[in-house]
């Protein structure tokens, strides 16, 4: 942190870039540092990360895009690449942001590979993997100007505890967020009454 503080915003940029494109760097308690640290640029730091994500994320797509399929397979197996593939392929846009939405642990680069070997167009994989990303650290901003920095650690003990009800309680707020969106635009298409 003491690298990356002079950095600011830019600092989560670097980390959510190299998180997404190479290895894994714990980005979830970087972004809540920073948003402890100066909450008035909340909006600033999930902008960024969700950025530096999505832009990482193309390192995976690219690779699964020109032929990650028999890597991936061999790495986790036929039978799990077929669920995820099928996921994939079926929720498209939406199952990519509820993968990055998802906390920390879960397989979120396997999403990632997954949309490039589906052909998942790039503009609507970068647009899902910003929504996604930044609807996360917008959330975990929240929870880090209510509770402070602990929450990180809370939710470590969560994924690795309750691995299961920590994702279906994840996975019920996306979908409920989901269906309210969508029903929004629906009655925003009805054509007006006379």
């Amino acid at each position: 942190m003491a690298v990356l503080i002079p950095l600011g915003p830019w600092g989560v940029f670097a980390i959510a870039l190299i998180d997404a494109a190479a290895f894994g760097i714990p980005l979830d308690p970087v972004v809540a540092a920073f948003v402890y640290k100066d909450p008035e640029r909340t909006l600033f730091y999930a902008l960024m990360g969700a950025l530096g994500s999505a832009i990482g994320s193309t390192v995976p797509y690219i690779i699964g895009y020109k032929g990650g399929e028999a890597f991936l397979v061999k790495k986790i197996g036929q039978k799990r690449f077929d669920r995820i593939h099928g996921n994939t392929e079926k929720y498209g846009e939406f199952g990519l942001m509820v993968a990055c939405i998802m906390p920390p642990g879960f397989p979120f680069k396997l999403f990632v590979f997954s949309a490039g070997i589906a052909e998942m167009t790039y503009i609507r994989f970068l647009i899902s993997i910003f929504a996604g990303r930044l609807a996360r650290f917008l959330i975990l901003s929240a929870l880090t100007i209510r509770f402070g920095t602990q929450i990180v650690t809370l939710m470590g003990v969560l994924i690795r505890q309750h691995l299961v009800a920590t994702l279906l309680g994840v996975a019920a707020v996306a979908l409920i967020i989901y269906l309210i969106s969508r029903r929004k635009s629906r009655i925003t298409e009805l054509p007006a009454s006379e």
